[in-house]
């Protein structure tokens, strides 16, 4: 009786948990990349809501979202994106948050081509420097402010090699198609271990804080999925994966 009793509540509570399960399409900065692929398989698992998710540049996204595309929620690179969803009137003001603070690295797959001052950067001495699209992408951005803080942004601007996003940026360093290039920490930081090559880790008086915000779109509004992963996103479990890529809280 014990065991039949045992099987039915285990039954319920699944019924239960599928008959209440949502679905959300969500749109994700691309510097999130690694976390969000991490955070979604827990979040599916834990609450039985099932996400859709598109990476992306914030830049591209805001425009998307301007032409009703179907995002129910925006897990984005900066701040300044869901503020102007809200003042568009496409975004629940209240459900935004800052969910992480990022930061920007320079970084060569090979050892010893940047070293930890950045001086590579005022010497020159490369043919190719990866960026992502400073008009879309807020890492791209940063690196610019980056190298007009140093003086050299009218030397290097000759050498971009520019990703669609952050992560393409990443790729052109990492097959090599670029000596080096702006990225961020989370592409190449985790657990407390750096991926292979060389790097320096860009002062944050350099370039504004990348504050990452996260906010409810209002397509999204009642949707239980799209709510829950904001929700989620402020747990300890969501913290510890966002934590260990680099990231600040």
């Amino acid at each position: 009786m014990k065991l039949r009793a045992l099987l039915f509540c285990s039954l319920f509570g699944l019924l239960h948990t599928t008959a209440n399960a949502a679905e959300a399409t969500i749109a994700v900065a691309a510097n999130f990349t690694g976390p969000m692929e991490k955070i979604a398989p827990a979040f599916e698992k834990t609450l039985g809501h099932k996400l859709t998710i598109a990476y992306g540049t914030v830049g591209k996204f805001y425009a998307q979202i301007k032409n009703g595309a179907p995002f129910d929620a925006l897990v984005s690179a900066d701040d300044e994106t869901p503020m102007r969803l809200e003042k568009d009137e496409l975004a629940i003001p209240a459900s935004r948050f800052t969910y992480a603070i990022g930061k920007l690295v320079l970084w060569s797959a090979k050892p010893g081509v940047v070293d930890d001052k950045g001086e590579i950067l005022k010497k020159g001495t490369f043919q190719h420097l990866a960026i992502a699209n400073p008009k879309v992408a807020v890492y791209g951005a940063a690196g610019v402010e980056v190298m007009k803080a140093l003086g050299v942004l009218p030397a290097l601007e000759p050498k971009w090699v520019l990703g669609e996003n952050i992560t393409q940026a990443y790729q052109f360093v990492a097959t090599g198609n670029a000596e080096l290039g702006f990225v961020a920490l989370s592409q190449i930081y985790k657990d407390g271990k750096f991926a292979e090559g060389s790097y320096w880790l860009v002062p944050t008086n350099l370039y504004p804080a990348i504050r990452q915000d996260a906010v409810l779109l209002k397509r999204g509004k009642g949707n239980p999925a799209a709510e829950a992963l904001l929700d989620y996103l402020k747990t300890d479990a969501a913290r510890q994966v966002i934590k260990s890529h680099g990231y600040e809280l």
